[in-house]
């Protein structure tokens, strides 16, 4: 790669630009800024013959890295943007994505990759978990507007708390995949007492350690900027954003806790600090800014490595993309239909919430984080990343141009 430099710079700079003139754009043409990238990306990957090839495989510790960064800064805006108090009856739809949604996901796509693909039991479990989460990165359009703007409707807000939590409660399910994994790999059967150690360990400990981080990180990061000190005095809002993403982070992965859950829920108890400062907009527009930069590069790289994958000898079934269609159209929609069954919402709100179940960045996350642990094989470990390359190929198309009407058909929404 680093002989065509100079040339992935001019991409680099190409990819920016489409990002500053979006707006304008975008009102001559109803397309999404995800989809413009990676169709510029998948062009370049197709016809740069001479391109040196992205292989997934020999670079998943850059993979797992960059999208760890693009995914931590789109968790801290999202955090920061919600308007809406912590209260169980306005909390009650996105606790039911994340408790009965998600799992179904997880289930059902665990299931066509064991039978479809052939994938091993790790493996299968391994596609539904890292399809599971929707993507805080790619489903910024549909989330709610800027701190203390109104713009936080039932429909945005569920999906806005939906994507900023399920990245974290993802990882369990990720960890079950690595164990199954590892223990058929030393010629174990993965046992009883192995599955009460990774709930114990993994999801109680794990996910209620990362929630208490959150909100210590929070709270202590909000008396030091709101503090009777600091209130008159300018404090750089780039600092705030990465210190409170990094602090989070650090702690958490260092107590052997969720880094993704935590970053949200310090992010979350800032924002009700205060909350009608006017320093969370400006903490939020830092933080937009930020992911859309970032986001741009990987979408570009991500549509380089599809056009790539479409004119090398990669197999592409047609198994493939019917279980994708089948995952993004009818398992999420029905799973979060379910979901959402019995609560004071429209209708159309629930069929827009459930619809909207954007694949993106986090997926590309988490299995290559996964696959950097060595337990997977590498014909597993190629059909995992055609299976989910195709998913989050869709995924932007199918939202990015559904999602404006769908939201539209809402009640709340104008």
């Amino acid at each position: 790669m680093i002989e065509n430099y100079n040339q992935l710079l001019l991409i680099g700079g190409m990819a920016f630009l489409f990002g500053s003139l979006f707006p304008l754009i975008s009102k001559r043409i109803p397309i999404s800024l995800p989809i413009l990238q990676v169709t510029f990306g998948a062009l370049i990957g197709y016809f740069w013959i001479t391109l040196s090839f992205l292989n997934p495989l020999e670079n998943g510790i850059i993979i797992e890295k960059l999208t760890e960064i693009v995914v931590l800064v789109s968790l801290v805006g999202a955090g920061i943007k919600i308007d809406t108090e912590l209260a169980w009856r306005l909390w009650r739809p996105t606790v039911r994505l994340l408790l009965i949604t998600m799992p179904i996901g997880i289930f059902a796509m665990a299931i066509l990759g064991y039978y479809t693909f052939g994938l091993s039991l790790g493996a299968a479990i391994l596609l539904g978990a890292v399809l599971a989460p929707t993507d805080p990165v790619l489903a910024s359009s549909i989330q709610v507007g800027p701190p203390n703007t109104g713009n936080e409707d039932t429909p945005r807000f569920t999906l806005t708390s939906e994507a900023g939590l399920n990245d974290g409660l993802a990882f369990p399910f990720v960890y079950l995949a690595i164990k199954v994994a590892e223990a058929y790999s030393e010629g174990k059967r993965f046992s009883l007492e192995m599955l009460g150690s990774w709930f114990l360990q993994d999801v109680l400990w794990q996910i209620s350690i990362g929630v208490l981080v959150g909100v210590i990180v929070g709270k202590l990061m909000a008396k030091v900027v709101f503090s009777k000190y600091t209130r008159e005095t300018t404090i750089s809002q780039g600092y705030v954003v990465i210190a409170l993403t990094l602090l989070s982070y650090g702690i958490a992965e260092y107590v052997h806790s969720y880094g993704f859950i935590a970053v949200f829920v310090a992010a979350f108890s800032f924002r009700r600090s205060e909350c009608e400062h006017s320093y969370h907009e400006e903490l939020h527009d830092f933080a937009e800014q930020s992911e859309g930069l970032l986001m741009s590069l990987v979408l570009v790289t991500f549509g380089m490595l599809v056009g790539q994958g479409l004119q090398s000898d990669i197999e592409l079934t047609w198994q493939v993309y019917i279980v994708s269609f089948i995952f993004l159209l009818i398992i999420r929609p029905i799973g979060g239909i379910i979901a959402l069954s019995g609560l004071d919402m429209h209708r159309t709100e629930k069929y827009a919430v459930s619809a909207l179940g954007i694949r993106g960045i986090g997926t590309l996350y988490y299995l290559s984080y996964a696959l950097n642990q060595g337990y997977f094989a590498d014909e597993d470990a190629i059909k995992l990343w055609v299976v989910c390359s195709i998913v989050i190929l869709i995924s932007i198309f199918i939202h990015g141009l559904s999602a404006p009407k769908l939201l539209k058909m809402t009640p709340d929404i104008d």
